[in-house]
């Protein structure tokens, strides 16, 4: 690397060990076990970030500056996630002035905190030639290499694809398999889709010779597929439409059915990257499990797939209020106030002229001195005129004697603030999950028994297990038929048995109709407690 004696101490330009694509091994390290904690209130400002930054928004329908503001609030309150997206947006000049330089810095700060991620976007500045840093790949590299080792599971993703190779193709790619197997199983550990879906493939080329390497690969794209990877989900739509006549396909024959619903799956997922199927099973099992049917909805078949979360609590009874409902000049768009103070000052003007100045203008009487006259005052509303436009001389409520009006500039109406509590699920507001039925009843099944009810369970571990943090996830749920056995999480490279995850049911079953199954957003079902 460069010498920057001026500027050694900035992380930047940390001197590292030159990328090693030979080295004998690697250690998998998680980045949820050394990332900053978050606290619950500056979660709560993160959440309502994403919800305005909604992929079913159009990208001119999202509010960028509220986006960032929230950030910012969130940033500081030790949000390390929010500063990371922060910097993206002062990177590309959306919601806030472009400023690369302020990118780099929040991006460094991540960085002096132990951040994976922070490292691993610092290699994507140098290869991109960002700013003031110098293009360099050797050095991308060596950065890449270094998030990869501290747990960034993106690092990992790339680098372990990258060292798959059967002979070296520098700069693009090397013969490590040994150690970009391991990168990749510890990318996937995380639910990584991207380290799913590289490891699909290349358990789709072995397949070639070994039958059961080519089952493994179909088990790890479904995950990808579960995880938010579109290119897994359009790879099986792919396979199951072309069927086994390609030499990488990991399906034993065509199945347009199959096909039609990784299709719609992964068209979703294109759209809105922070997409996650965690009940796939529910709609789409792999082989040799029967579909269950389906109307062609495509919401139902996106909905029924994504993770179940509560309803919130109802909110208690609204007040209500005694301020009448405003309409013609005197109207305000929901959620839009009148600023303390106007946004340029314009002078007081008398009834007999018009408005010099578009917006919002309140009457008053210029002495007023009776008891009458202060009520009249503080009985008038802001009403809405058009430059040019004259000023409503009608005086209601007066007489002559009372004396002169004049009109008072009010100015633009501005967006209120976005009110500190949630009242929807921050998944359900982003599209990403979606609510049910719940049971009334608990029921708990632990993860070594085979399952008692069909139906969508969510997977925890006591909150004191080593592995509690990274894998108590909201999302932690799958869809499991009676008599099966629940996931193994060390099929997923988790270091938990299954006899320490606890299953809690949610309901959400398909719709038996006599023999036949229908894809359903969830039944009505009592289920007895089981002791």
């Amino acid at each position: 690397m460069k010498d920057h004696s001026q500027d050694a101490a900035l992380p930047r330009f940390t001197k590292l060990e030159a990328f090693h694509p030979h080295r004998p091994d690697f250690v998998c390290k998680h980045e949820a076990d050394v990332n900053p904690q978050i606290s619950a209130e500056a979660d709560d400002l993160f959440q309502k970030a994403l919800m305005l930054d909604n992929h079913d928004l159009w990208p001119q329908q999202r509010s960028y500056p509220k986006v960032a503001a929230l950030y910012e609030q969130a940033m500081k309150l030790g949000h390390w996630k929010a500063q990371f997206n922060l910097a993206g947006l002062y990177l590309q000049g959306v919601g806030v002035p472009q400023n690369i330089e302020k990118a780099i810095e929040l991006t460094e700060d991540l960085m002096q905190k132990g951040v994976p991620a922070a490292w691993d976007n610092m290699g994507a500045y140098y290869m991109g030639g960002v700013g003031p840093l110098e293009q360099d790949a050797t050095v991308a590299y060596a950065f890449w290499q270094k998030a990869a080792d501290m747990g960034s599971m993106a690092a990992q993703t790339y680098i372990g694809a990258k060292l798959l190779a059967v002979s070296d193709q520098p700069p693009e790619a090397w013969a490590n398999r040994n150690v970009g197997m391991k990168m990749l199983e510890c990318a996937y550990a995380q639910e990584d889709g991207r380290a799913g879906y590289e490891l699909g493939l290349e358990y789709a080329t072995l397949g070639q010779a070994d039958k059961t390497k080519k089952a493994a690969g179909l088990q790890y794209f479904q995950q990808a597929v579960k995880w938010g990877n579109a290119k897994a989900a359009i790879t099986l739509f792919s396979n199951f439409e072309i069927g086994p006549s390609d030499s990488s396909n990991v399906v034993t024959e065509i199945d347009k059915s199959r096909a039609e619903r990784y299709g719609v799956l992964g068209d979703a997922l294109e759209r809105n990257p922070d997409l996650r199927f965690p009940n796939l099973d529910k709609v789409l099992p792999l082989p040799p499990a029967k579909l269950p049917m389906w109307n062609g909805d495509k919401e139902t078949l996106i909905n029924a797939a994504k993770a179940v979360v509560p309803k919130p609590a109802a909110p208690s009874k609204p007040v209500v209020s005694s301020v009448p409902v405003h309409t013609g000049r005197a109207y305000l768009p929901e959620d839009w106030t009148l600023p303390d103070n106007p946004q340029t000052h314009v002078a007081a003007q008398y009834e007999n002229t018009a408005a010099p100045r578009g917006g919002y203008w309140v009457a008053r009487l210029m002495h007023p001195v009776t008891e009458r006259h202060h009520a009249w005052n503080a009985a008038q509303v802001p009403l809405r005129y058009e430059e040019g436009v004259h000023f409503d001389r009608s005086r209601s409520g007066l007489r002559d004697e009372d004396g002169r009006i004049q009109f008072h500039y009010l100015g633009q109406p501005v967006e209120q603030p976005l009110p500190m509590a949630i009242t929807e699920h921050p998944m359900v507001a982003r599209g990403i999950g979606r609510y049910g039925d719940l049971p009334a009843l608990p029921r708990l099944c632990k993860g070594h028994l085979t399952c008692p009810h069909t139906g969508i369970w969510s997977a925890s571990v006591a909150q004191d297990h080593s592995s509690s943090f990274v894998f108590n996830q909201w999302h932690r749920q799958a869809y499991v038929t009676r008599g099966m056995n629940f996931p193994d999480p060390k099929t997923l490279h988790h270091v938990i048995s299954s006899h320490e995850v606890t299953w809690h049911y949610l309901g959400q079953a398909n719709e038996m109709r006599g023999d036949l199954e229908y894809v359903t957003l969830g039944v009505n079902e009592t289920v007895p407690v089981q002791s």
